[in-house]
């Protein structure tokens, strides 16, 4: 019995962008002018400057909750909906705050990506 050979099926620009990763070599930087190269770099510290803030308070919230929940056991005897509060802590509480992280985040790198604002001439 003959196996049938597998042929895969790509995309011509897949199959380039496989082709250019096997070499090894990286993609050329784009060539920027003086000035929109310092504009990028500014952008870049920016983002990542924001990125990190944000990062930090994910990692407060998610360190911080269990630290919470051990320091006050207490929250376990009050109850919510006849669930404890220290359930809904742990279940509920995290994604409203992921949420708003996120659109901190989206936020920011809008604002950070915007091109500044002209001076308008008076006339």
């Amino acid at each position: 019995m003959t196996r049938q050979r597998r042929i895969a099926v790509t995309s011509p620009q897949t199959r380039l962008a496989l082709a250019g990763g096997r070499r090894g070599v990286p993609p050329a930087p784009p060539h920027l002018a003086p000035a929109d190269a310092e504009r990028a770099r500014r952008i870049h510290r920016r983002q990542l400057r924001y990125a990190l803030i944000v990062l930090g308070l994910l990692a407060a919230l998610l360190l911080g909750l269990p630290v919470l929940l051990a320091a006050a056991p207490w929250l376990d005897e009050v109850r919510f909906a006849g669930i404890p509060v220290s359930w809904l802590a742990v279940a509920v509480l995290p994604y409203p705050v992921l949420v708003a992280l996120a659109w901190c985040q989206l936020r920011w790198a809008e604002r950070t990506e915007r091109p500044p604002r002209r001076a308008r001439g008076r006339g």
